[in-house]
């Protein structure tokens, strides 16, 4: 779904920013994504979805 309609960002381009980039804030995300630096509306879905997805990514690399 589409959370910032201002730049067009949807909720997967933000969980990516978390899994891939491994943001995990709003303003990691704002940097990376644009979210929330006009009128803001979205910042507060942006961060429960940051928060979400932080949640659930481990927080260590795995040693092969």
């Amino acid at each position: 779904m589409y959370v910032c309609l201002c730049h067009g960002i949807t909720d997967t381009q933000i969980r990516e920013a978390v899994s891939k980039h491994g943001d995990s804030s709003l303003a990691d995300v704002k940097k990376r994504l644009g979210v929330a630096d006009q009128c803001g509306k979205c910042a507060r879905m942006a961060n429960n979805i940051i928060q979400a997805q932080v949640d659930i990514e481990p927080n260590f690399y795995e040693v092969a």
